[in-house]
Formats: structure tokens, sequence, C-alpha cells
């Protein structure tokens, strides 16, 4: 496949598929959800407050509002604080062979480069995002074959985003092949093992990648040069790109479960099914042995003392699972960081590498785990791969559910709200503006129970 041909996909991408469509329609809703439950984290509220202090607009015609806050910024300084904000909740969506997520950078685009075009329907939007997506899986997957680092999320997400970007504004072939170019090129490539050695506000780099991606798209605007983009146009990427739309990756995308590590998943689904087929608790269980793949075991060590380390544990999520029985927000932040109840188990949870795990890795996302009970019982899990994906899919139902979890801090109108736009941005009328009513003022008073008063009617 050439460039002329890849850019014929991302610039006039019509043969989008009703099935890739609704999909991202999903995504679109589960990521902004999450938006929504991390705006009141630390890390968003910073990321919120550096933008409008340092990337404020000199018009309102390259300024976007900040999710769930209503303050305005820069189209690339708004996309940067959803994206961190976004990336610190860790729920968002993700796709096995990329090694990370692609929505938590291209969603806060799409808002932000939406806003200044208010008859942007929903089915084009919903299109542009496909062909984002697209993009960014197959920048992700040409990286990671052909360098030895494991790199974070938002040295190649910002490709999706420069790509939607170019695609939205009506970019010629030349102005996207060069918004491709610095986006690579100015792309964060940090050691994604760097930060699960010490989690941080770093997290996946998405923030970067959003704010480079969108940066991209403007320069390349105004003229300025930056091809070729080696994950792109460098021959031994071509037969990554050889399947650009006819294989529609969206589709592929997993839906995360829990706002944890993907890493950790595959063993807490083993915990949970065995905890709900044997109904034992957390004083009734002696020891757990987890054997999963070579990341996972890597992640963080011992009772956390930040969201961060929270989200990259495999043994405080396990432990949290154990005691609480469910694994949400509330969880990895606040008084659930200091819960002595989950500490006394962390003594309980051995984990180790096991080959046959990392083998599967990173096509799949494998562990198993034995309980030993204080009866001397000996519950073994068998091999199991972490819930949300094409493998073991979650029903829209269970989507439905996480997203009112996540989005706990919006009134229960404005969630119901929300979520009835995933099948409304599939009906011929809708406009993508209708969307974004509902998620540009402040998170609600939950027991309010009433809907932001500047909400246009749908």
């Amino acid at each position: 496949m050439t460039f002329d041909d890849i850019a014929a996909f991302v610039l006039d991408p019509r043969a989008v598929p009703d099935s890739a469509r609704g999909m991202a329609a999903t995504l679109l809703i589960d990521t902004l959800g999450i938006a929504a439950g991390a705006a009141s984290l630390d890390a968003g509220r910073i990321a919120r407050d550096h933008a409008v202090r340092f990337h404020a607009a000199a018009s309102p015609a390259d300024a976007a509002t900040l999710l769930f806050d209503g303050r305005r910024a820069s189209l690339a300084g708004a996309s940067f604080a959803a994206a961190t904000q976004i990336d610190n909740l860790d729920a968002h969506d993700g796709l096995n062979l990329t090694k990370g997520h692609i929505g938590c950078a291209v969603v806060p685009a799409l808002c932000a480069f939406a806003e200044q075009m208010p008859d942007l329907t929903a089915h084009d939007a919903l299109t542009a995002l496909v062909m984002s997506y697209e993009v960014a899986a197959r920048a992700a997957i040409t990286l990671h074959a052909t360098v030895d680092d494991y790199h974070t999320s938002g040295a190649w997400n910002a490709l999706g985003v420069a790509a939607l970007g170019c695609s939205l504004r009506e970019h010629s072939a030349a102005q996207l092949r060069h918004a491709l170019g610095i986006a690579e090129y100015h792309g964060p490539r940090s050691q994604m093992m760097r930060e699960i050695a010490n989690p941080t506000m770093l997290h996946d780099g998405s923030g970067m990648g959003a704010l480079v991606g969108v940066m991209a798209v403007l320069l390349a605007e105004d003229g300025f040069e930056g091809a070729p983009a080696i994950t792109v146009e460098a021959p031994e990427a071509a037969h990554h790109w050889a399947d650009l739309g006819t294989v529609w990756t969206v589709e592929q995308n997993y839906i995360k479960p829990y706002p944890i590590c993907r890493w950790a998943h595959a063993s807490l689904d083993a915990l949970s099914d065995l905890m709900r087929r044997h109904r034992f608790a957390a004083d009734d269980v002696e020891r757990i042995n987890v054997r999963t793949f070579a990341e996972a075991a890597a992640l963080f060590a011992g009772m956390p003392a930040t969201t961060s380390q929270a989200q990259y544990s495999l043994p405080f999520a396990l432990a949290s699972l154990l005691v609480h029985r469910n694994l949400g927000p509330d969880q990895v932040q606040g008084t659930g960081l200091s819960d002595t109840r989950v500490a006394a188990q962390l003594p309980k949870i051995t984990v180790s590498e096991d080959a046959r795990h990392t083998a599967r890795f990173p096509a799949g996302r494998w562990s198993d785990i034995t309980v030993h009970l204080r009866t001397g019982q000996t519950l073994a899990s068998g091999d199991t791969h972490a819930k949300g994906g094409p493998e073991a899919p979650m029903r829209m139902d269970e989507v439905a559910q996480k997203f009112q979890m996540m989005a706990h801090t919006l009134a229960p109108a404005r969630r119901d709200a929300l979520w009835a736009m995933r099948d409304r941005m599939l009906s011929t009328d809708a406009r993508f503006a209708d969307l974004l009513a509902l998620i540009h003022d402040p998170v609600d008073n939950p027991s309010s129970g009433g809907i932001p008063k500047r909400l246009a009617p749908w």
C-alpha cells in the first residue's frame, strides 16, 4: 500500500462498515464516561489548570472547551488535558497488538476539533473516529515491530490524532504527510517499563500524544514540513498497512471492566470467577498464587501510596477485589489507598511469571491463579484470558453498568442522557454537537438528579 492509498483512506474514509461505526460509538461513550469519572483526580485537575494557564488560544476559533470543566484552552491544550485526565483513570479501551491505547487520545482530539464544526454529523464524526483508530493501530504495530524499546501509547496514538485532524479539517495529502511526520518525530517515545517500575501521573504518555498530534495538524496547516513518518512510509512498514480498509481493528479493541492496568485483568477475572463459584470471602483465604506473563509480574508490589501506583499494581487489585468483591474508582483513590483490610491481604498474594503466559503476550493477556483456603481446600482457576476483548467480550448491559460506575460524578439524568447518545449517534439526523452539549459543563452533584441547564435538546 502506497502513501497515496493511505492518504485516500484518511482524507475520504467512506467505506467504513456499520459494525465498525457501531463499535466506535460504544468506545466513544465508554471513554467519555471515564473522562467524567477522572475529572476529580489530581492528575486531571492539574492538567486542566495547566492547559488554561499555559495553552490559551489567541482567538475563539482556535479554542476548545475542557471536558467536564467548562473553561477553554487551545485545541492542543484542551486535547492534552482531556487525554491526560482519561489516561490517569486506567479504564479506557485498548488493542492487544498495540500494547496500548488509542481512544484516550483520539476521543479528546475529536471533541476539540468538532467544537469548531457545529454542523458535523454524528455519522461523519464516527467515520473519522474509526479511521483514526485504524491509523493509530498500524502505527503502533509498526513501531513495536521495528524498535527494541517498549514505548508508551503517546508515541504512536499521536499519528491517529494527526490523521483525525487532517481529515476533519480537509487537509491535502501533502499536508497529511507532513502532519504524520511531525507527529511521529515529536511523539513521546517514552519507555513504558520505566513507568511500570515507578508509576506516576505520566502514565501511558497519551496526554503528550494528543498534544503533539493536534499541534502536528495545525503546524502542517501553516506550512510546517515534517515528512516522512517512517512508521507509515518505510519499506519495512508496508506489510503492516496492507490491510488498511479491509481489516477493521477498531472492532478488536477491548473494553476494560476495571480501572486497572489491563495486564492485571486476567488474574482479576480468574479470582472473580472463583469467588462467584465457591462463595469464599477474604477471611477464608490463606494464600493466593498468581502465574502470569512477565510484564504483569513486573507490576507494582505492595500497598500503593498514590492512584498511579494503585492502577499499576496487580497484588493490590486482587486484594481490593477480595475485600470489596468489586473494583471501581473508589478503590484506587482516596480512602481506598489506606484500607487496612486490603493491606492485610497483600502478604497472602504471590505473583510469578509463567513462560506459557509470556509467550502469548501481546496477542493475549493470560494468567492462572490458585487459591488456598483456610479449610485446606485448593481452588484452581485454569488459564484465564482477560475479559472485554473479542476473546471474551462484555455484554452491552455490562458495558452500560461499567459506564454508570465510571461516570458516577455526573447526576443520574446526565449519565443516562450521555449513555443514550451511544445509540443516538448512529441515527441519520444526529449532530455531534448534541453530544458536546453533555460533556462541557463541570461534573455534577450526583444526588441532584439534574442535567446541565445549557444542554441542547435532542
